[in-house]
C-alpha cells in the first residue's frame, strides 16, 4: 500500500508521497513514488502513484523513454497539463491491457495503478489532476484543493479541517506533514521516507525536493508536538455530563 497527497493552492502546489510497497508484512521495500519530469524554465510536470507497482513502473518508464526518443506526444512538448494527464491515462490503459492476460483464471490479482498529475506550463495556470485506473481523471478546483490515492483515510480528517485554497505554502506542508504521521501511526504498509517537493506558481524552477526519514529534525519534532497538543487538547475538553456516562 501507500499514501500519496497533492495539492493545488493559491501560491502554489505540495507533492508528498510515502515510499514503502509490501507483497506482504514479510516483504518490504523502498521504491519512488514521486517523478518529475519537465523543462526549467518552460514547464514542470510532478507525478505520484499509487496501486501495483509493475503497472505504476510500466506507465513512468513510457513517459521516460518518450521523452527520451522524442517522438510523437510526450510530456516535454504536451501543450496543457490537461493533455498530460490525458496522456497518462492513455499509458494506464495500454497497460493494463497487457497485464491483463495475466489475470485470466485468476480474481486475486490486481494490476490496478493510480496517479496524481500536477504541475505549469509557461503561460498557463498551475493544474492538479487525479488520474483514474480506468484512464479518466479529475481537476483540483478551488473548493476541492487536493487530492489523495492509496491509504487515504487516517490522514483525511486534518486535511478536511485545515486546508484551504487560499492557506499559505508553509502552512499547507504542515497540514500535508500531519496526514503523514496519522497515517504512519494507524497503518504498518505505510511509512518513511517521504518526497515531498513543493512548487512556487510562475517560478518555473525545477525543485530537487527533499527526503524525509524518521531522524529529519523538523518532521520528528512536529510529529511530537501535533502529539502533545492533541493530548493537551483533549484533557482541556469539559467533562462530560452525568448523563452521558453513569
Amino acid at each position: 500500500m501507500t499514501y500519496c497527497v497533492a495539492m493545488r493552492l493559491k501560491e502554489g502546489l505540495i507533492f508528498v508521497s510515502d515510499s514503502r510497497t509490501n507483497a506482504g508484512m514479510d516483504h518490504i521495500a523502498t521504491f519512488r513514488k514521486l517523478h518529475r519530469f519537465g523543462v526549467p524554465g518552460e514547464r514542470i510536470i510532478v507525478m505520484q502513484t499509487s496501486g501495483n507497482l509493475a503497472t505504476s513502473q510500466a506507465v513512468i518508464t513510457r513517459l521516460f523513454h518518450s521523452i527520451q526518443s522524442d517522438t510523437g506526444i510526450h510530456l516535454h512538448n504536451v501543450p496543457t497539463i490537461f493533455d498530460a494527464a490525458a496522456l497518462v491515462g492513455q499509458y494506464l490503459t495500454d497497460a493494463m491491457k497487457t497485464s491483463s492476460s495475466l489475470r485470466a483464471g485468476s480474481d486475486d490479482l490486481d494490476f490496478s495503478s493510480s496517479f496524481l498529475i500536477g504541475g505549469q506550463i509557461k503561460g498557463q495556470p498551475a493544474e492538479l489532476y487525479n488520474v483514474y485506473p480506468q484512464g479518466n481523471f479529475i481537476a483540483a478546483t478551488i473548493d476541492t484543493p487536493y487530492f489523495q490515492i492509496g491509504e487515504s483515510k487516517y490522514g483525511k480528517p486534518i486535511l478536511d479541517r485545515a486546508l484551504s485554497y487560499d492557506l499559505p505554502l508553509d502552512k499547507a506542508l504542515r497540514c500535508a506533514l500531519i496526514s503523514f504521521d496519522s497515517t504512519i501511526r494507524s497503518n504498518l504498509s505505510v511509512g518513511t521516507p517521504l518526497d515531498l517537493l513543493v512548487y512556487r506558481n510562475d517560478s518555473f524552477d525545477f525543485p530537487e525536493g527533499r527526503r524525509l526519514t524518521d531522524n529529519d529534525p523538523y518532521f520528528a519534532m512536529i510529529r511530537q508536538q501535533w502529539s502533545d497538543t492533541m493530548r493537551a487538547g483533549l484533557a482541556a475538553l469539559p467533562q462530560p455530563p452525568d448523563d452521558y456516562w453513569r
